[in-house]
């Protein structure tokens, strides 16, 4: 399975206005090479480069297996279409954008694509990006990655 932006190449620099410098948008991102049995998706933005531990940034969950892409702002805190989403790291539900210490040095954040076997994660109402991660975890049949690099 792989994923990919049209936004930014694995490694490479995430534009500010993906981040919370610019418009704090999601971006695009496209996947293909799911498993036959893929019953839906999950998408996680982390970032392991944070003081102290990692900053779940989104996880948009029960995407449906049919899917193959997430337009710009998909990650929108009003909610997505035809998915869910979790509450960030950032207290809020949807997509939170790179927002490193000033000065800290580049961060990775890893975006990530689980596909999974059951359509629809038993996630109770308010979950954070852990507890979606903890959950689809169970249910993983493969995983694509995709790095951007953010620095302020």
């Amino acid at each position: 399975m792989q994923l990919r932006s049209s936004a930014f190449s694995d490694g490479g620099a995430i534009p500010r206005r993906f981040s919370c410098d610019g418009d704090d948008l999601s971006p695009p991102l496209q996947w293909n090479g799911a498993p036959e049995q893929t019953a839906s998706f999950v998408l996680l933005c982390d970032d392991p480069d944070a003081p102290g531990r990692i900053f779940h940034h989104w996880a948009a969950y029960d995407i449906p297996a049919s899917g193959t892409s997430l337009p710009e702002n998909a990650g929108r805190s009003e909610g997505g279409e035809g998915f869910k989403q979790a509450i960030n790291d950032f207290g809020r539900t949807g997509y939170g954008g790179p927002c490193p210490p000033r000065g800290h040095g580049p961060h990775h954040y890893h975006f990530r694509l689980l596909a999974v076997s059951t359509p629809s994660l038993p996630a109770q109402k308010n979950a954070s990006c852990k507890d979606i991660e903890r959950e689809a975890r169970k249910h993983v049949l493969a995983e694509a990655v995709l790095v951007g690099v953010y620095e302020r």
